[in-house]
């Protein structure tokens, strides 16, 4: 009897998962991209990793020096918020804490399968420029940043910093990883399992979106304004990210997607039904926005997605871009108001 349940569930997962993708390819075919192809733009990252990891006792005070010229900014974050080892003006005190961190086993061991699982970044650097491309398509006073990688122990993933964003390679190797298993240890496995190599281009692109051109200046909105600035970040990802897939934007496992797709009307229906629409409680409602392992309100055995605030509010600019294809990125991000985007994209959960 269990195995024949067993099968039942397997059947309807696959079905599920099916139609999940079926309508991503549905969405991808409404996606209406710009030709970007005379756009001058060359994304290279700078693999600082390489040369950190690398250094010799005996040159690390001279390093130190040419860094803090070369990598005005980055250099001083690395040191004092990514490492903590100390400020670069104090070189004779940072010669000492960078020797120490440099000779530690655990190091050597991370330098080592970082330069092994990203000898080079041909492939990070060819979505990027494809996405930066439309970032620069759209937003033209967008200021390029220099993409830096490194290797911070564990702390960083994606910072964004005075003219950089940093990629922490260590943050994305991969549950193949020797680290990994340490790793979800101090991490919780829904966010440990997006520290991978496909994870870096969507990540980066989620962060500048995010940070620097649609940040979301006030918190002290109601569920419906959250909503559709998530689904307008998601939207977004949607149009800069010609490869990725809903999964990795949003960062659901494949049946977490597929729950959230077969379920869509019922969460939406519940939204309505808790009158949550309207809230502006944020300490209530950001357990709908924010990570987890699932929204312990709605589903099954711990089975339900989570985000779904986030989700929703997808859906939504979804239908709301779908039935108006006069409006673009740039229009869609001035848009203010959240209820004129419901009425408009008649979105009744699907």
């Amino acid at each position: 009897m269990y195995l024949k349940l067993l099968q039942k569930y397997s059947f309807f997962l696959i079905i599920a998962l099916f139609h999940v993708t079926i309508s991503s390819c549905s969405q991808e075919e409404t996606i209406k991209r710009p030709d970007v192809s005379k756009i001058d733009l060359t994304v290279k990252v700078e693999r600082f990793d390489q040369r950190f990891n690398t250094l010799k006792d005996s040159d690390i005070i001279l390093k130190n020096t040419e860094w803090q010229q070369e990598y005005p900014y980055f250099y001083s974050d690395y040191l004092n918020q990514m490492l903590e080892v100390g400020d670069p003006g104090d070189s004779l005190m940072l010669a000492d804490h960078l020797s120490q961190v440099l000779k530690k086993k655990d190091f050597i061991d991370l330098a080592h399968e970082v330069a092994q699982k990203f000898p080079n970044l041909d492939k990070q650097e060819e979505e990027l420029t494809k996405a930066f491309k439309y970032i620069k398509y759209y937003f033209p006073a967008y200021k390029m940043p220099r993409f830096i990688a490194f290797m911070g122990g564990f702390s960083f993933q994606t910072p964004i910093g005075e003219d950089y964003i940093g990629i922490g390679l260590d943050m994305f190797l991969g549950v193949d990883s020797k680290f990994y298993p340490a790793l979800v240890r101090s991490i919780p496995l829904y966010m440990s399992r997006r520290f991978t190599p496909e994870n870096i281009t969507p990540r980066v692109v989620e962060t500048v979106l995010r940070e620097e051109i649609l940040p979301q200046d006030n918190v002290n909105q109601n569920t419906l304004q959250h909503m559709l600035y998530n689904g307008k970040i998601l939207y977004a990802m949607d149009v800069l990210l010609e490869e990725a897939s809903d999964e990795v934007k949003i960062g659901y496992t494949a049946e977490q997607l597929a729950w959230a797709k077969k379920y869509q009307k019922d969460i939406w229906a519940w939204f309505l039904q808790e009158g949550l629409l309207y809230d502006t409680d944020y300490l209530k409602t950001q357990k709908y926005f924010t990570d987890a392992p699932f929204t312990p309100e709605l589903g099954e055995n711990n089975e339900s997605a989570p985000k779904l605030g986030s989700y929703i509010g997808w859906m939504m600019v979804r239908k709301y871009m779908e039935s108006h294809p006069e409006i673009d990125l740039v229009a869609l991000f001035k848009e203010k108001d959240a209820q004129k985007i419901l009425e408009q994209s008649k979105f009744k959960g699907k």
